[in-house]
């Protein structure tokens, strides 16, 4: 059987994940991907064809002239519709397209979610001609300026007035021509994320995680807390504004805040979680996260009970870089067992390598990975291991 998995640049959830899973199913990979080079020094015993994936015509060709699919598939915020509208032209089993859209036009979920009576939130979209006109002055302040089809908090910022709104909106639409951002209404409460599995027929809910975030302006993700059940009417708030959205196939990555009992949702990423997380919730569940993934765009059923365990307690933390520069010392990749606590250190920048501050993901310098049976001690050993290690960035 073959399954065509569509990429931009590699991701560990692809090359440690979702890969290796395809591989122990027995599946014949192709990778569509506009970065062919990278990929093929990722993973050189992979078929990687050069294809134009943002455009699902061209994924659909490339597709058509190759040989015939099983399944189609990607990971990626970007390409989920393009993976859906393929999917569907060849009667495969995939997401629906109007789904992945609404997940990723963030301007288009909130209109979906208020018309549909689930949530109404405040909220505009702005472009280069308008970032001075009536939105400006109108928006309930604070509030969030973010582009309408943005990633990983990059050019997420709270902005407190008018003129600091103007002023983001210009730094960003400089780095970032042409891009549609969306200003909407602040939403306060603890930061929480939901991950569910379904196949359209049952949805499996694998927990989620509590996040906590840089300070404000900027919202950096610098550390998770694996949370094995949300109160149940969180949950059924977050599954209700998921099921107005037609969200339910595959993997799903849900963040959304609690304030006052009421759940909201901030952005749904219909996939896998990233940055590693996913690695980490299939060790800790102690299931094959990644095969059940693929397996729904098999088409193939999930299990009623998918054996997760429920003993299990983690945390992720991110060193993040404070400043621009160059980096010239780290710790190297370690995996180690301490007090019962699995840590899996990743080094994310070489030594050597010169970066500007992002104030997002890219800015992280590694990923710890720690999992365990008890969240106190899960905690003291990752304080532990991070207070031991040195990052030195020099200007």
């Amino acid at each position: 059987m073959r399954l065509y998995l569509l990429a931009l640049n590699p991701t560990d959830s692809v090359t440690e994940g979702f890969l290796p899973a395809a591989a122990r199913l027995g599946l014949d990979v192709t990778v569509l991907t506009d970065q062919p080079e990278a990929h093929r020094h990722a993973y050189p015993e992979t078929e990687i064809l050069e294809c134009d994936v943002r455009d699902f015509r061209a994924v659909i060709t490339r597709i058509s002239t190759h040989r015939r699919p099983d399944a189609v598939f990607t990971n990626s915020d970007h390409l989920q519709t393009q993976a859906a509208l393929a999917a569907a032209y060849f009667g495969l089993p995939g997401k629906d397209w109007r789904a992945t859209l609404r997940a990723k036009d963030k301007a288009e979920m909130r209109r979906h979610l208020a018309a549909a009576g689930v949530d109404t939130v405040w909220s505009a979209e702005i472009t280069e001609a308008d970032i001075t006109g009536p939105v400006a002055i109108d928006a309930p302040y604070p509030c969030v300026l973010k582009p309408r089809e943005g990633v990983a908090s990059e050019d997420v910022v709270l902005v407190d007035g008018p003129e600091d709104l103007v002023t983001h909106a210009k730094e960003i639409l400089d780095r970032r021509p042409g891009t549609v951002l969306v200003v909407e209404e602040y939403l306060p409460g603890e930061l929480y994320t939901l991950e569910t599995l379904g196949d359209g027929r049952v949805r499996h809910v694998l927990g989620g995680f509590h996040t906590e975030l840089s300070p404000p302006p900027y919202f950096i993700e610098e550390r998770l807390v694996f949370v094995p059940a949300h109160p149940e009417p969180v949950v059924a708030q977050v599954l209700a504004q998921l099921d107005a959205l037609g969200v339910g196939f595959g993997a799903c990555h849900t963040e959304f805040v609690v304030h006052e009992g009421r759940a909201r949702i901030i952005e749904v990423n219909y996939r896998a979680i990233g940055d590693q997380c996913d690695l980490l919730l299939a060790r800790l569940l102690d299931v094959p996260l990644f095969e059940h993934v693929l397996r729904t765009h098999l088409g193939e059923p999930l299990p009623a009970d998918l054996g997760v365990r429920h003993d299990g307690a983690a945390r992720l933390e991110y060193p993040c870089a404070d400043r621009a520069g160059t980096l010239t010392e780290a710790p190297e990749a370690a995996e180690l067992t301490v007090e019962g606590v699995h840590l899996t250190y990743r080094p994310l920048r070489r030594t050597g390598e010169r970066h500007d501050l992002y104030r997002t993901n890219r800015d992280y310098l590694g990923v710890l990975r720690a999992t365990g049976t008890d969240q106190p001690t899960v905690d003291r050993v990752v304080a532990d291991f991070l207070a031991a290690q040195r990052w030195e960035i020099q200007p």
